[in-house]
Formats: structure tokens, sequence, C-alpha cells
């Protein structure tokens, strides 16, 4: 049997440092990746993944719903609408598809969509995240602000989550520090709540599914008690199953 195959963008960044002492100072930049956790526990499921971080999928992110299709599910994690609008040709003054569009026609076609939350999804911080109305948002089982809509949590807050195949016999949430507020659209279902608010999401898109997960996949918003949680594994299994509208046994 083939292994069905996801392509996750995102969940990288890139830290450039200036270290001042006294008189003198100098510069360190270091690159990070903080899809670890999520990644292993989609392979584990039997998942192939192709892993973009945000530099790669600036460039190579697919460009129609043709090339997207390669794919059973896509998931986008971190990684500002921005990347994928303005593909280094286009900011060299050549024209280049619009890769938004070319995901909600992916998901209208029968694709499988998750966005995960972050500083650079949904709307993010600052509001620069930029997927309020976009052709993304058409796609996705919430309603986005137009405005930074960062939940800050530093101390904790612990999610509720509804009866449902996706988060069934997963027992306790660890608590989460932080999520994007969203609304849940007219027909998508809520699963999962934090503060009252909308944490898991899902939904139909014509012939595909989407789901938006509110908080993070990894630090710092899902600390390690979250990402070390006995249930991470196996609702990141069904959140990718469900989506992509497979039958799950996890």
């Amino acid at each position: 049997m083939t292994s069905p195959r996801v392509l996750l963008a995102g969940e990288s960044w890139t830290t450039h440092s200036i270290h001042q002492k006294g008189y003198d100072s100098f510069t360190s930049t270091e690159y990070r990746e903080g899809g670890g956790w999520l990644i292993a526990a989609l392979e584990e499921a039997g998942w192939e993944v192709t892993y973009q971080p945000c530099h790669v999928a600036a460039r190579d992110f697919p460009a129609t719903a043709e090339a997207l299709s390669a794919f059973d599910l896509v998931i986008l994690s971190d990684i500002g609408a921005n990347t994928l609008l303005l593909h280094p040709d286009t900011v060299a003054g050549r024209p280049t598809p619009d890769r938004l569009l070319a995901l909600r026609d992916y998901v209208a076609g029968g694709g499988g969509l998750v966005m995960v939350g972050g500083y650079l999804t949904f709307q993010g911080i600052d509001a620069k995240g930029q997927y309020a109305g976009s052709a993304v948002e058409e796609a996705l089982p919430v309603t986005l602000f137009r405005h930074d809509d960062r939940a800050e949590r530093p101390a904790g807050v612990v999610p509720v989550a509804e009866a449902h195949a996706i988060t069934e016999g997963l027992g306790d949430w660890p608590a989460l520090l932080g999520y994007n507020r969203l609304t849940a659209k007219p027909g998508a279902e809520v699963l999962a709540r934090v503060d009252g608010d909308p944490l898991l999401v899902v939904g139909g898109f014509g012939e595909g599914r989407s789901i938006a997960f509110a908080s993070d996949c990894g630090p710092h918003w899902a600390p390690e008690p979250f990402v070390e949680w006995a249930g991470y594994k196996r609702l990141w299994a069904r959140i990718a199953d469900w989506a992509a509208g497979r039958e799950t046994a996890q």
C-alpha cells in the first residue's frame, strides 16, 4: 500500500542577534526548525512527509492545484501568506502563479488542508500572517480577524475537548501557553476550545476538508508537557487522516 503524502511548509526561523559589550559589539546568526515533533508523529503514523522550511517554501512550494494534488494533505505552520504570495521571481519583477489561489483550488478539488497556529499563521503577531481576506481563508473552517489575533497565556490554559473521532480517548490535555483567536464558520465543528475560544475546528470546502488548530505544534505555545503528552502523536495522526479523508485507526 502506498503511504499517504503530506507537504509541511513553515516551522523555521533565523535569529540575527547583536551582542553589545561596552564599546564593542558583534553579531551572531542562528537557524532553527520547530517541526520535529509533528514530523515524527506523522511519520510514525505512516505518512510520507515532505518538509519545506520557510525559505525553501518561498521558492519551491507548488504553484498550481495540479502540482499540489501530488499530496494527500498540506500543512501550513507558522509561515506567513507573503512567503507563498511573493515568489523570488515575483520580487524580481516576473509574474508567477498565485499560490494561495492554488491552495484554495486544491482543497476545493478534494485535497486536505491543516493550518497550525503561531506568530505567522492566521493573522499572527502585528497581523503579519496576512491570511485574513485571502483565498486560503476561504478554504479554512474559520473566519480570521484583521488585527493581531494572539491570545498569550504565559501561565498556561488547558483545552477542553468535545467528543469526536479525532479527540476521543486522548485523556486530559496539557496546558498551552497561547493561541490565535478565531471564529468558527457556520457549519464548521469545534472539537476543542481554550478559554471559550475555538482551538480545533474542522470543516469541508468543496470536495475537500480543512482543519484549523489555533495553537502551536511545538514550543513555545506548545510547551514540553504538550509535545511529550501521550496523546500528542495520536492527535496529529488523527488530524492528518481526517483532513485527508482517510479512515483512522490511531
